[in-house]
Formats: structure tokens, sequence, C-alpha cells
């Protein structure tokens, strides 16, 4: 089992074992059930740029996740991997990135209902239905000196309509575009490493 939670871009990545490691992190520092000063740290120099990866190993992952989570302000939020009948995928330029829609989970409301009304409202489009859970992603950031660390669920979607994207402005969104899959390898230059990890665990090839 692997987490990986994008610090700054920078992967924290928790696993039961040194095997679920991918090879190109293996140099990384490494600490084997970690205490609360090697997790503190683990995330300081991550966010300082000291380290560009850091490995965290317990036999409980599940529980290594969970004391990791304490350190933040957790949301929680629904996001979507969206095609067409043409099979071209749903990309958005926001904050100089391209991106996904996804967005905060309402009090009562499900995930997979949270993921359909942040495509909605982010796009424009309703035509909408799920496909299949995708993946879950962690990624830190920080608003107004808090902590915050965002798990996305993502689900991929299927657009059957004909209407036209509407970017929300309010939220940045300046694009959207439809994107032939053999060229998401292009704009993914352009993106964030969590979104790119939806796509690989979507088998595209990056």
């Amino acid at each position: 089992m692997l987490y990986t939670i994008f610090i700054d871009e920078r992967p924290l990545m928790l696993s039961d074992s040194i095997h679920g490691i991918p090879a190109e992190w293996l140099n990384a520092p490494l600490y084997t059930q970690p205490d609360h000063a090697q997790i503190a740290a683990s995330i300081h120099d991550l966010k300082t740029g000291k380290y560009t990866a850091t490995i965290l190993i317990a036999p409980d992952v599940n529980a290594l996740l969970e004391q990791v989570k304490s350190y933040f302000t957790v949301l929680v939020a629904g996001g979507g991997l969206v095609v067409n009948n043409e099979g071209a995928v749903l990309l958005m330029f926001r904050r100089g990135k391209w991106d996904l829609p996804k967005g905060k989970l309402e009090e009562g409301e499900t995930i997979e209902a949270c993921a359909l009304r942040e495509v909605a409202e982010e796009t424009g489009l309703t035509s909408i239905s799920l496909l299949n859970k995708i993946t879950e992603t962690y990624h830190y950031y920080s608003h107004k000196n808090r902590p915050l660390l965002k798990h996305t669920i993502w689900f991929k979607m299927q657009f059957t309509g004909t209407e036209l994207t509407v970017p929300q402005i309010e939220e940045d969104i300046m694009d959207i575009q439809w994107i032939q899959p053999e060229n998401i390898g292009k704009y993914m230059q352009y993106s964030y490493q969590n979104i790119r990890s939806v796509f690989e665990k979507d088998g595209f090839q990056l």
C-alpha cells in the first residue's frame, strides 16, 4: 500500500514496505516507524525544498496516514476526469496550470454528488454521468497561514450532451478545452503532480 501526499509538488510517500516505492525515489530520505519529530521534520523539509521527496515506512500505513493528516486541516473534495463521445478529455486552465474540475464536499452530500456538482459548476456542463472511481489524491496548500490538506476522490465521467463549456471565472478558470488523449502528455508538463497521477491511474501514458 502506498499513499503519496504532494507538498509543494514534492512527494511525501507513506508505505508499509520499501518495495512499494517508485524506483526514481529510492534514494530519498527514509524514516522507518517515524515518531512525531521525524514526521514534522519531513513535512517541513518538503515545504522548504530541502528535499525533493521523503519516504515514511510503517507496518500499519493507514494509521501512519491518519497520523500525518493530524498535522493539517483536512478538506475532502470530489473531482472528475471527463471524456466526451469522441474520446477527448476536458482540461481547464486555472492559475497558470492545466487542471481538472474539483471542489469541496458540502455537509450532507455524497462524494459522487459533490464531484458531479463541482464539474457542472466549474465547466457549465450538465449532461454528465459517473463511470467509475479512478483514485484518491492528497496535496498540501496554505490558506491564511493554515496548513490545509486536500483529499480528493476522483471519478471518470462521460459527457453526452451538446452544451458548450462555460468557465467559472470566479474560480479563476480562464479556459476550458477538449484534448485528444495522445496530446494529454504535452499539457501535463504544465499541470500538477496530483493531476498527473490521476491520468496515470486511469491508464494514460504521459
